[in-house]
């Protein structure tokens, strides 16, 4: 039997977050770490005292964008699993650290293929100070490594190639 690898632990740790979102679409979960310590952690969901999408039975979002993918942000109720993280560690304690993010399908379990950070997540986290978001790939294996320093150098709202 192999132990898992760090980058894994934590991945698998975000996935377990994840597993808290109350998104009828997609399941995020988020694990912030800095010098192997956990410093936060964050799923999407509504704000507090606000009822969950799985509580009204339907996606807001959805029902008034149904064909906007990447917009509509404002009529969708939760808190992504970053905000939720970042504002639940203190800024000292997350400069050079790592967000490590897992997102799933509710439909089919499967990880998205797409998964990453929006363009205010993003914001956020460079204004965190975390150094770089490792994201699950395809399988329970696999991930990506993101450097926060990149977002900054190629400022993609700038040069009108905005990615998701």
């Amino acid at each position: 039997m192999q132990r898992v690898d760090k980058t894994n632990y934590y991945l698998n740790i975000a996935k377990a977050v994840a597993d808290r979102s109350t998104c009828l679409r997609k399941k995020s979960g988020v694990v912030i770490v800095n010098n192997d310590e956990i410093i936060s952690t964050g799923y999407s969901g509504a704000p507090r005292g606000r009822k969950n999408c799985i509580d009204l039975g339907y996606c807001c979002k959805k029902k008034f964008f149904p064909d906007i993918r990447h917009a509509g942000y404002d009529a969708c109720r939760s808190v992504h699993a970053e905000m939720n993280a970042l504002i639940s560690g203190a800024r000292k304690d997350m400069i050079g650290g790592t967000l490590y993010l897992v997102q799933y399908r509710t439909d089919t379990g499967e990880y998205e293929k797409a998964a990453g950070c929006c363009q205010m997540c993003r914001k956020m986290i460079i204004n965190s100070g975390i150094e770089k978001v490792i994201v699950r790939g395809q399988t329970d294996i696999d991930f990506e490594t993101i450097y926060v320093k990149d977002w900054v150098e190629k400022d993609d709202l700038l040069n009108g190639k905005i990615t998701y």
